[in-house]
C-alpha cells in the first residue's frame, strides 16, 4: 500500500470517527445512546499484566500440588460464573506494555497507532532538548530541515524525576501529567520542533477520547506519567484522573497503605530499598506499589477523586495494570535467595508466583465488593485481560544472549560492530538507551548498510549448527509488510517500522539481565497469549475458543456503552471487530 493510499484511508476514517464522535455527544451521559443498551453505564479495564489463559485455567480450577489441588483464584473465578471466558487471545506484536497498552485503548496494531515498544526510533523526529533520565542524550533540532531521526522514550526517562513516586511532579502533587518533563521529549522539525507529548505520540484516537467527547468521566491508573498516552490525541484532557506512580522510582514507605495484612510503611523488603532499586525489583515491594492504584479504583469507585481530594462521577470508563503477576513470573530475586517464575511447562506457579496470582485476585475482589456496595455492580462491565505475556513459561529453557561473556552477540550488537545502526539506537553507545531488544529485536539501519545487507550478516551468525545469536525467524522487506506498514520516510513508508524484526528461539532473551528468568516483547505462544474475560451479573458463563485479539477490546467497550465502535480511528483503518458472542448471549 502506497504511503498516499494510506494517508487517505487515515483521514478518511478520522473524518468519520470526528462524526460519529459529534453524533453520540448529542444527548446528557448516560442517556439514550444511537447504538443499542445493554444496561452497562461503567467499565473497569484491568490488565493483569504477564496474566496467561492458562495462568487462569490453573488459579480457577485447582493445580496439583498447589494450594491442596484447589483454586486458588476464588474472585476471578467466581467472575467467570457470569462472563465470557477467551482461551485463544492474543496481544500486540510486539508484546511490549507500550504497543500491548495501545491495542487495548484503540484497537489497532502499531500498523496504524504508531507504538512499537517504550524505546524505539522514528526516522522523522529530533533529539529531546537535554538528556533523558535514563540517559538519551540531547541534541538540536532545526524546525523545517530534514529531520535527524532518534530514539523515541515513553517510559520513567521523560519524567522530571523518576527516582520518587510522583515523578518530579510539584509538592502536592501525586504524580500524572505534571510529572512530564517537555525538555525530555523527542522534538518534531515539521512542527516547529514542538515536543512529541504521549498523547500525541499515538497517531489514533482512544475508548478515553471517544468517551469523554460524549460526556462520560474517564479515569485510569498505571505504572508510568508516559503511559498518559491512552488520553490519545489532543492536550491530555481525555482524561479526566489519572494517576501514575512511577515504578521504578527508589522504594520508599508508604504511609496508611498495607497490601493485604501486609504494612507497607516500612515496606515489608528492606533488602531492595537503596538507590539502586526499583518496585519491580521485590516480590512484596511490588504488592505495596500496586495496592496504591487499588486503593486508587476504590476511591473513584466511591464517587471521588482517586486520592480522594474532592467528589467526582463513577467513572464511565477506569481501570489499571497490576504489576505483580509479571514480576511473580519473571524475577529472580538474588537478596533473599528466592526465584519466582513456574515449576514446569504445565505452569504450576513457584511460590513467589502463586503469592502474586492471590495478592491480585483479592485486589479484583475488594474492587468488586466495591461496585456491590455502591450500587454499581448490575451496570459495570469487568473486562480482565493483559497487555502481555511473558515467555517461556517453562523455565528451563530461559537462555540469556548478552553483550559480554563466552555468548556475546544479539542482532542489534552484531549490526552495531559492523556500523549499521544509528548511533542513538546502538549498543556501542555510552548516551544511549541502548537498543530495543528484549525477546525480540527491532532494528533501525542507518545509511551505512543495506537492508540486504545487514540480513545477511545476522543470516551468518545464525547457522542451524551453531546459532550464536538465537535467531529464530527474520522480518525484513516485504516480508514485514505482513506485519506493518512498510519502514522508510513518508511519502513511501513509515518513520517509525523497523527495518528489520528478529524473533528469537524460544526462552532466548537478548536483554542481558541476570534478575529475569522470562520476558516479553516477542512473539512466541507465551509472549502474545493472554488471560481475557468479560463479566457482568447479567452474563450466561461461556468459553470461547475462537482466536480473538485484544485490539478488539476497545471497540467491545465502546459497544457496551451503547457508543459506537466506528468512533475508533484504528478500528476504521484496520477493521478490528467487537469480541464475538460478547452481546448476543445474555
Amino acid at each position: 500500500m502506497s504511503r498516499n493510499l494510506r494517508t487517505c484511508l487515515f483521514a478518511a476514517a478520522l473524518l468519520v470517527a470526528t462524526t460519529a464522535t459529534r453524533r453520540l455527544s448529542a444527548g446528557p451521559w448516560p442517556g439514550q445512546w444511537s447504538g443499542h443498551d445493554h444496561g452497562i453505564r461503567h467499565v473497569l479495564l484491568i490488565s493483569i499484566d504477564g496474566m496467561h489463559a492458562l495462568d487462569f485455567i490453573n488459579c480457577a480450577k485447582g493445580i496439583s500440588g498447589v494450594n491442596g489441588g484447589e483454586p486458588y483464584c476464588p474472585n476471578l473465578a467466581a467472575l467467570k460464573q457470569t462472563g465470557i471466558d477467551y482461551l485463544d487471545a492474543a496481544t500486540s506484536k510486539p508484546s511490549d506494555s507500550f504497543p500491548g497498552l495501545m491495542a487495548l485503548m484503540t484497537g489497532g496494531s502499531p500498523r496504524s497507532v504508531g507504538a512499537f515498544y517504550d524505546d524505539a526510533y522514528d526516522r522523522s523526529l529530533d533529539p529531546p532538548v537535554i538528556a533523558t533520565g535514563d540517559g538519551l542524550a540531547g541534541g538540536s533540532c532545526t524546525a523545517g530541515a530534514t529531520p535527524m531521526g532518534y530514539t523515541t522514550e515513553y517510559d520513567e526517562g521523560i519524567d522530571i524525576n523518576q527516582t520518587v513516586l510522583n515523578g518530579g511532579a510539584p509538592a502536592g502533587v501525586d504524580g500524572g501529567i505534571a510529572s512530564i518533563d517537555s525538555l525530555r521529549l523527542d522534538r518534531d522539525p515539521s512542527k516547529g520542533c514542538a515536543p512529541v507529548y504521549p498523547w500525541n505520540f499515538v497517531r489514533t484516537n482512544t475508548i478515553f477520547g471517544v468517551v469523554h467527547a460524549a460526556g462520560g468521566y474517564t479515569a485510569w491508573s498505571d505504572k508510568h506519567p508516559s503511559y498518559s498516552a491512552v488520553a490519545g490525541p489532543g492536550n491530555g484532557s481525555n482524561l479526566d484522573d489519572y494517576y501514575a506512580p512511577e515504578i521504578n522510582s527508589i522504594p520508599v514507605g508508604l504511609p496508611g497503605v498495607s497490601a493485604g495484612a501486609m504494612s507497607c510503611d516500612p515496606l515489608p523488603d528492606q533488602t531492595q530499598v537503596s538507590a539502586s532499586d526499583t518496585w519491580t525489583n521485590s516480590f512484596q515491594n511490588i504488592q505495596c506499589y500496586d495496592t496504591l492504584k487499588v486503593n486508587a479504583i476504590l476511591t473513584e469507585i466511591s464517587g471521588r477523586t482517586h486520592n480522594g481530594a474532592k467528589p467526582a462521577p463513577i467513572p464511565t470508563i477506569f481501570g489499571m495494570n497490576f504489576q505483580a503477576v509479571s514480576v511473580g513470573q519473571k524475577l529472580i530475586e538474588k537478596s533473599i535467595s528466592t526465584t519466582g517464575g513456574y515449576v514446569d511447562s504445565e505452569g504450576t506457579p513457584t511460590q513467589s508466583l502463586l503469592g502474586e496470582i492471590e495478592f491480585v485476585d483479592a485486589a479484583i475482589g475488594q474492587m468488586v465488593a466495591a461496585l456491590k456496595s455502591n450500587g454499581v455492580y448490575d451496570s459495570t462491565l469487568i473486562v480482565i485481560t493483559a497487555k502481555h505475556g511473558q515467555s517461556p513459561i517453562d523455565s528451563s529453557r530461559y537462555t540469556g544472549i548478552t553483550t559480554t561473556g563466552p555468548v556475546t552477540t544479539s542482532p542489534a550488537t552484531i549490526l552495531a560492530t559492523a556500523g549499521c545502526i544509528p548511533f542513538s539506537e546502538s549498543p556501542l553507545n555510552p548516551t544511549g538507551l541502548g537498543p530495543t531488544e528484549d525477546d525480540v529485536s527491532l532494528v533501525w539501519l542507518n545509511s551505512s548498510c543495506t537492508t540486504a545487507s545487514a540480513v545477511a550478516m545476522l543470516e551468518a551468525q545464525s547457522p542451524a549448527t551453531n546459532n550464536i545469536a538465537g535467531i529464530g525467524e527474520l522480518f525484513w522487506g516485504r516480508g514485514i509488510t505482513q506485519l506493518y506498514n512498510a519502514p522508510g520516510l513518508p511519502p513511501f513508508g513509515d518513520p517509525r517500522t523497523p527495518d528489520i524484526l528478529t524473533t528469537p528461539n524460544i526462552g532466548v532473551t537478548y536483554s542481558g539481565s541476570t534478575k529475569k528468568l522470562a520476558e516479553h516483547g516477542g512473539f512466541a505462544h507465551d509472549d502474545t497469549n493472554v488471560m481475557m474475560l468479560l463479566s457482568n451479573p447479567n452474563f450466561t458463563p461461556k468459553t470461547v475458543t475462537t482466536p480473538v485479539q485484544t485490539m478488539e477490546v476497545a471497540p467491545t467497550i465502546l459497544e457496551a456503552l451503547g457508543l459506537d465502535p466506528m468512533a475508533l480511528q484504528s478500528v476504521q483503518i484496520e477493521g478490528t471487530t467487537v469480541l464475538p458472542e460478547a452481546f448476543d448471549h445474555h
